[in-house]
């Protein structure tokens, strides 16, 4: 390199900190949002089927599967959230978590990549009245497709009002 272009590559890095070690997430959809989750909580992606419904569970949990000698919850977040078609088909998607307490599914609309992500790419979710719980969003990312909805899934799916503690599955 000749001095300037060293020179300017060297002002340039002082310039810009760097941002961190990156994180991997899976991406998807619900209704015309983009959701992600870290990619180190994510089993396995499935389609959605045989899943045995449970008497006078909430709405969205559409019941239990057998993966492999595991019963796994299946958490409908579409319904939960109030966002996308509640339809069931051959191209429904299950993704499959394992997190710190246990084992569940939640359908989504369609996975859609995998995106890397530094701390200081999301930023935190905005203050919003009473009626938004951003307790679960980890914060929000800008992407070439537009914004993303990083969830802090782990504390998510132990709320209280997810009706998943002491279930008659476990």
């Amino acid at each position: 390199m000749t001095g300037k272009n060293s020179e300017a590559v060297a002002e340039a890095a002082e310039a810009a900190p760097p941002k961190g070690p990156e994180r991997e997430f899976l991406t998807f959809r619900l209704g015309e949002e983009e959701y992600a989750v870290d990619i180190l909580k994510v089993q396995e992606i499935k389609g959605y089927g045989g899943v045995t419904r449970i008497a006078r569970a909430p709405s969205f949990i559409k019941g239990v599967i057998n993966l492999r000698g595991t019963i796994i919850p299946i958490v409908d977040l579409r319904d939960r959230f109030g966002v996308g078609e509640l339809s069931y088909d051959e191209f429904t998607i299950v993704i499959i978590l394992n997190l710190t307490e246990r084992v569940v599914g939640i359908v989504v609309d369609s996975v859609s990549d995998v995106s890397r992500l530094t701390d200081e790419d999301i930023r935190p979710a905005p203050n919003f009245s009473t009626a938004v719980d951003t307790r679960y969003i980890e914060g929000l990312a800008e992407t070439d497709q537009g914004m993303l909805i990083v969830l802090e899934i782990d504390g998510l799916m132990s709320d209280p009002g997810m009706e998943l503690q002491n279930a008659e599955w476990e």
